[in-house]
């Protein structure tokens, strides 16, 4: 029996096992290097299979050759040499999963990763399993609040979705997703994030802005940072899938954050052209697509006869220059169920979260969206696209009609609205106040300046109404004139307080 298989596999093989003449195979490693081991020997071994080595390493097979294999090394001692025995474990890779996980810091293997014992879990998942058939789902009806206004009312993400969160380096895809995390609490979501091939002090943050937002309670880290082997920052995603799929078949809502796909598609490049495999476009194997198709499927909506449990996927990745036609991006898009995009112009002017809307969407997440929320919000995307189409026209300094001032007035003051500071989500009826409020032409007389005034004072006044995103929508006109009535004697234009 390998010493490294699970504990429940080494009580249950010597709870059976009898003394007796056996047979069994054995290789020896040919060559070893960057995180790759060839070995001679072991005709039996088939792909996934997990290999043992005499100093106690262990590596998976991914490779198979007439007369050798190649794996990828997942534990190494340092000792590791050619010519060393090695034989196969006889299980395949798996890592604990339940509630135990939640609040930990797991490397993709299951080990501990936060100066704490291993968590005590019953249950094992596999790393990499089916997703579940058509016939085991249901259509995303149900939505997943990120606590953004721009996602939540022109970009809705619905639970059980796949969304692309898309865009140069540094320009907030993991803030937004750690925002997106955090407004998960007290909403019976678990969470799991996924780190792969970061930075420790970038993994350390992301765990210090768990901690301080309160989400540990509901999330388990997986991380395999950029010190660790290769083949361990490829099977991290397929960790993560795992230990959502256990609360997922359960009954109950989970999201997954890959930290990033693009990072992931790197490393799996650097694996096959190391396992001798035939480049393809931009050096990639030609299986790329398939590797991010069956880990993105797997997140789902199930049936009701299924448990009805949900995983939504939230990934991210990286493109260079703002450049969306290129292999990994390209194949992200078309198999997600939307993209959000961000911009590194909006992001120079200040405009954050610095997400362009022209050239975000989402496929499936309006059949989620409360039925208020997606009446109003429809009708705020057409004002705010014809704003966009008619401030280029003001640069030249041209003289514009009323109507179309008045037009390029309300676009600046939703441009405000939209904007929303990191680490401070907001509940969907916060969403709906200002847009019926902005819809019903209340806050024309205003300027952009005075709306973060405005939305503070929602937010401190909003939750008192005692109104939910079902009530009718006079009740909320009214609501809002009031509010704004409110507002406006606490704090008057611009022009009276300049006199």
């Amino acid at each position: 029996m390998a010493r490294w298989a699970p504990l429940e596999q080494q009580r249950a093989w010597l709870a059976t096992y009898t003394p007796g003449l056996r047979v069994a195979e054995s290789g020896r490693v040919t060559a070893v290097g960057d995180g790759i081991v060839w070995v001679a020997g072991l005709p039996s071994a088939a792909i996934d299979d997990v290999l043992e080595f005499e100093d106690g390493s262990q590596a998976l097979v991914c490779q198979l050759a007439e007369d050798s294999l190649g794996g990828i090394l997942l534990r190494s001692s340092g000792g590791l040499a050619t010519g060393m025995q090695v034989r196969s474990a006889g299980w395949q890779l798996t890592l604990p999963v339940g509630e135990a996980v939640l609040g930990r810091v797991l490397d993709p293997l299951g080990g501990a990763l936060d100066e704490r014992e291993a968590p005590d879990c019953v249950e094992r998942g596999p790393l990499d399993i089916l997703s579940p058939p058509i016939v085991d789902r249901d259509f995303v009806s149900r939505p997943l609040f990120t606590g953004n206004r721009i996602v939540d009312t022109m970009i809705p993400i619905g639970r059980g979705q796949r969304q692309l969160f898309i865009g140069d380096n540094g320009l907030g895809k993991t803030t937004l997703a750690l925002d997106v995390v955090l407004r998960q609490r007290d909403q019976g979501v678990r969470c799991v994030y996924v780190a792969i091939g970061q930075r420790r002090a970038s993994v350390a943050g992301v765990l210090e802005a768990l901690r301080r937002g309160g989400a540990l309670d509901y999330t388990c880290l997986v991380a395999a940072d950029a010190a660790s082997l290769p083949g361990l920052q490829y099977l991290a995603p397929f960790a993560g899938a795992a230990v959502a799929e256990y609360w997922m078949r359960r009954g109950q809502d989970t999201l997954v954050v890959y930290d990033d796909l693009t990072t992931h598609a790197d490393c799996y490049r650097e694996l096959s052209l190391l396992l001798r495999r035939p480049p393809g476009r931009e050096a990639f194997p030609a299986d790329i697509f398939y590797l991010h198709a069956r880990l993105l499927e797997r997140a789902a909506s199930l049936s009701r006869a299924r448990g009805g449990g949900t995983m939504t996927a939230l990934a991210l990745a990286e493109t260079h220059e703002g450049e969306l036609a290129t292999y990994i991006p390209t194949n992200l898009i078309s198999i997600t169920d939307g993209q959000v995009y961000f911009a590194a112009p909006l992001f120079s002017a200040g405009i954050l979260p610095a997400i362009d809307v022209t050239r975000s969407v989402s496929r499936i997440g309006g059949a989620a969206q409360p039925p208020a929320i997606r009446t109003e919000a429809g009708r705020m995307k057409l004002d705010y696209l014809r704003f966009l189409e008619l401030e280029v026209f003001t640069r030249f300094g041209a003289k514009l009609e009323a109507s179309i001032a008045l037009q390029i007035h309300r676009g600046r003051l939703l441009r405000e609205i939209l904007k929303q500071a990191p680490r401070m989500p907001q509940a969907p009826e916060l969403h709906l106040a200002w847009l019926v409020a902005f819809n019903e032409h209340r806050l024309d007389s205003r300027q952009p300046a005075d709306m973060a005034d405005y939305l503070h004072f929602l937010t401190a006044e909003v939750p008192a109404l005692d109104l939910q995103l079902g009530s009718g929508r006079s009740r909320w006109a009214a609501a809002m004139t009031a509010l704004t009535q409110r507002w406006e004697e606490r704090r008057p234009p611009a022009a009276e307080a300049a006199s």
